[in-house]
């Protein structure tokens, strides 16, 4: 299993669903959990400033203020994860936003897992960018729980979103911890959009998780690109799915921003947690 996770606890937005789902992983799987969370300092400063002193000033009151935020977030998560008894530790940080965003990045890559919220496209906070940032440069897997989540994570029923390209590979030997302690699965397969190449089939992908000794059964739908999305959760439903797993980002970040694409409506829409690799 997972034996080391960090999670992003968001200081602008509730820090509940990486509490929730952080605490709980931790403590079904014997991890050790490392939260970190951050209060973002503004690079802003009043242009028109009487000597270094009074700057400095500034900057030390922005810190302090940045500072407070992410102690503030992490106290609902200490009280939690002592109350459970896991083994963790916790890091306040203050920081630019581009600073945060390298600190806990390079953080993520010494970890099994890295635990974040789904970002809310409707507010405008940093913390809905570290999200995605760390999907990009993480180097392992990172698990996604939506924003309205809230109690205990289970991942007793998973569905494998499956195409046969290196992300859904990537994703799924990075779910494996997961995928062994799980009661059922799912491959989820979309007729209509890019064939699958046949040494990486479905029932290729069957007979290679048998001789790992999980058994699953194959579900498939057709849908165009731009159902992908909606079908895959209309699956989850219908399977009484816990998790997903799946690659994230098959296409550039410019072009899913522009075009649309399955991770992108992924992240606005998701109604239960997703494992994403890249």
């Amino acid at each position: 299993m997972f034996k080391n996770i960090l999670v992003h606890i968001p200081t602008e937005l509730s820090p509940r669903p990486a509490v929730d789902g952080s605490v709980s992983l931790a403590l079904g799987t014997g991890a050790h959990l490392d939260a970190m969370a951050i209060g973002y300092e503004t690079a802003s400063v009043p242009l028109v400033v009487e000597g270094s002193v009074a700057v400095a000033s500034l900057f030390e009151a922005e810190h302090a203020q940045a500072l407070e935020r992410a102690e503030a977030a992490l106290r609902v998560f200490d009280i939690e994860a002592r109350n459970a008894g896991i083994s963790y530790a916790t890091r306040a940080v203050g920081a630019l936003p581009i600073d945060a965003r390298e600190m806990i990045c390079a953080s993520a890559r010494l970890h099994d897992l890295t635990l974040v919220v789904q970002p809310q496209g409707e507010y405008n906070s940093y913390d809905n960018v570290i999200p995605r940032e760390l999907l990009f440069q993480a180097g392992g897997p990172v698990l996604f729980m939506p924003y309205t989540f809230h109690g205990a994570f289970s991942a007793k029923r998973i569905g494998i979103c499956w195409d046969g390209s290196r992300l859904a590979a990537r994703a799924l030997h990075d779910a494996m911890p997961l995928l062994r302690a799980a009661d059922a699965l799912v491959i989820i397969t979309i007729d209509g959009t890019d064939p699958i190449p046949s040494e990486a089939s479905t029932d290729h992908l069957v007979r290679y998780l048998a001789r790992e000794g999980l058994p699953a059964k194959i579900t498939s739908l057709p849908a165009s690109k731009s159902e992908v999305q909606s079908i895959l959760l209309s699956i989850a439903a219908d399977e009484s799915l816990d998790l997903l797993v799946m690659g994230g980002y098959g296409h550039s970040r410019l072009q899913e921003t522009l075009l649309g694409g399955v991770t992108r409506d992924m992240l606005r829409a998701m109604t239960v947690p997703v494992l994403m690799s890249h």
